[in-house]
């Protein structure tokens, strides 16, 4: 691969790899730990991600179970959850909190897989706008030491990798929209 070119694939691939991180942050009906990744909890007045106060696990397909390693901070999880957009209520024993997920209605289901797509579009625009700006920065090395046609075979060679990024996410939605309606 070219250098002229490696740093758009590399801006791609973030804007690919930010939305397989949105993407593991919904729910699909089973219980996933990673829509707990984006719930900070004040850890002695730092903002801390979850799996770093306790033992985050899934003893079942419907519930995550999480044990702080400090007793005290099952309150602080709690709140943290319930002030959340997670839309789950908490239980816990004194020691351990627990997180049950429903079953997703065909509505919810319906829902989350438009705001998918939605996601999908989004991260398809931000290849799109790096490819666009890949071919600006190609149009100005015009009239240097950088010949014509290197310069059209840039252009089609970041041309393939935003098609090969549109198509890695096409894939990526339709995987995780097949997930979210199976029963």
């Amino acid at each position: 691969m070219n250098e002229k070119i490696k740093i758009y694939d590399e801006k791609m691939t973030k804007a690919y790899n930010f939305l397989m991180d949105e993407l593991a942050a919904v729910r699909a009906g089973r219980a996933n730990p990673h829509v707990l990744d984006r719930i900070r909890v004040d850890y002695y007045g730092t903002p801390t991600p979850i799996a770093q106060v306790g033992n985050v696990t899934v003893p079942e397909a419907r519930l995550i179970q999480i044990a702080p390693w400090d007793k005290s901070m099952v309150k602080e999880i709690n709140k943290a959850i319930m002030t959340s957009d997670l839309g789950i209520t908490p239980s816990d024993d004194g020691s351990v909190i627990r997180l049950v997920f429903p079953e997703l209605t065909e509505e919810r289901r319906k829902q989350l897989t438009k705001e998918i797509r939605k996601k999908g579009e989004d991260a398809k625009v931000a290849v799109r706008n790096i490819r666009r700006d890949g071919n600006d920065a190609l149009k100005k090395l015009k009239g240097t030491e950088v010949s014509e046609d290197e310069i059209a075979d840039l252009e089609d060679e970041l041309q393939k990798k935003t098609e090969d990024y549109c198509k890695k996410i096409d894939k990526a939605i339709e995987e995780k929209s097949n997930e979210l309606m199976e029963i």
